[in-house]
Order: structure tokens, then C-alpha cells, then sequence
């Protein structure tokens, strides 16, 4: 059965996984909802959030996850029980044991709050998001859409994919392995009878790493801006 716990930030639901750990996810809700957007952070996945829902990751999604309330969108961070990893130590996230889990959670809360599903993957979240609805099954079909920013090298879609797809990306983002070809590749690959398009986001600043999540990869100060343009998108299916 799902433990659930409450906090200040917001409720943290396990969702099961048989005969293994449970997903961690913390739901930051709203009332009246139009629609529920789940969360994958880049790196290795994996944001070890507590049973109040706190974190001392600092990832993008987690600075940026009280901003969905004003557009009346539900929003989940959803945590990795292990590391997912990367483009140097290798990306794992086309892995089936996490599409299983990924899979598991849009079901959990597709049944719980009968919202219209999206997934938003920012860096190595961004391959978690393709891979997941290129798999074109009964869990990827209760899916509404995706949305990727800082796509990186490893995400792509298959032509089989028709549902909508927004790309954001910071138009100063110098991660090597995040350049801006990657999104333009996956918009322009797709199927004109589809809804798809690429947003670039300006202004901010960048700190530390340029592959981190302070950096202008990370859309450092551009937070409003970044939910601004994904809300948009999903409402506007």
C-alpha cells in the first residue's frame, strides 16, 4: 500500500514497486487543478527526498516547484531510489526497470487525481521523458505530452510519437553535451500533423559548472520564466 507524509511543502507519496523499493515522489498540489506535471531532474535522478518532503538538492525542479501553483497545475517531483547516470558514466534511464517505475507513477497519479498527465524531463530527464513515451504502450498512452529543456544527446523520439511535444532551452546553455541542435533535431524531426515547438529562453546567470544546475543549462534565474513557458504549453492542449 502507498505510504504517504505529510509536509509544508507538500504531501510525499511512495509509489510501489513490486518485490523493491518504493518511488519516492512529493506532490506540491493545488486547488482545483487543470493538470498534473511530473517532474525528472537531471544528473543522476536522484534528489534523496525525506519523509517531510525536504531536499538538499538544489536542482532546477526543486527551486522552480512552488512557481506551478499560480497556473493551477499540480506538480510532482519524482525522486530515483538509485542513480540513473549520465552522459560520462553512461545514461541509464532507457533502463526497463525505470520506464517500470516511471510507468508506475503516471498510473498511480492518473488514478489518484483523474488530471491530464505530462511529464517534464530538464538534462538527463530529458531522456527519461523520450525514452518513456517512445515505448508507444498502454503506460506511455496516458501520457497527454512531454516536455524536455536542456535536451540532451541521448534524447530522441520515434516517429510513432504523436503526442504534444515543447522543447525549452537557454540560449546561452554551453553544456557540451545539452547543445541546442539536440532540441531543434527532435522539433524538426517531427511529424507536421503534430503539435511541437522549440522555446529559448534569454537572461539570467550562470555559476559553477556550465553542465549544473546554476548555470545557464540550469536556467539560473529564469525560473518564472521556464514554468511560465511550460504552463502555457499545457494548458494550451
Amino acid at each position: 500500500m502507498c505510504q504517504a507524509s505529510l509536509s509544508v511543502q507538500g504531501q510525499v507519496f511512495d509509489v510501489p514497486h513490486p518485490q523493491d523499493v518504493p518511488t519516492r515522489t512529493l506532490l506540491i498540489g493545488v486547488q482545483n487543478p487543470k493538470a498534473l506535471v511530473l517532474l525528472f531532474p537531471g544528473g543522476g535522478g536522484v534528489l534523496n527526498l525525506k519523509d517531510d518532503g525536504s531536499t538538499t538538492n538544489q536542482h532546477t525542479f526543486v527551486r522552480s516547484r512552488n512557481l506551478w501553483a499560480q497556473y493551477r497545475i499540480d506538480a510532482v517531483l519524482v525522486d530515483a531510489p538509485y542513480d540513473l547516470g549520465d552522459l560520462k558514466r553512461g545514461d541509464h534511464r532507457g533502463a526497463s526497470d525505470h520506464l517500470t517505475r516511471v510507468g508506475e507513477v503516471v498510473s498511480f497519479y492518473r488514478l489518484k487525481t483523474n488530471l491530464p498527465i505530462w511529464i517534464f524531463g530538464h538534462s538527463m530527464g530529458t531522456s527519461t521523458a523520450t525514452r518513456f513515451v517512445n515505448q508507444l504502450n498502454q503506460e506511455s498512452g496516458q501520457v497527454k505530452g512531454i516536455i524536455i529543456a536542456g535536451t540532451v544527446r541521448t534524447a530522441y523520439l520515434e516517429d510513432g510519437v504523436k503526442i504534444p511535444v515543447e522543447a525549452i532551452h537557454h540560449a546561452l546553455d554551453q553544456c557540451p553535451g545539452t547543445p541546442i541542435s539536440n532540441p531543434e533535431r527532435i522539433i524538426s524531426e517531427r511529424d507536421k500533423n503534430t503539435v511541437s515547438h522549440l522555446e529559448v529562453i534569454e537572461g539570467g546567470i550562470s555559476e559553477g559548472d556550465i553542465c549544473q544546475s546554476f548555470a545557464y543549462h540550469g536556467f539560473n534565474q529564469t525560473e518564472p520564466e521556464l514554468i511560465k513557458r511550460a504552463a502555457q504549453f499545457i494548458l494550451s492542449q
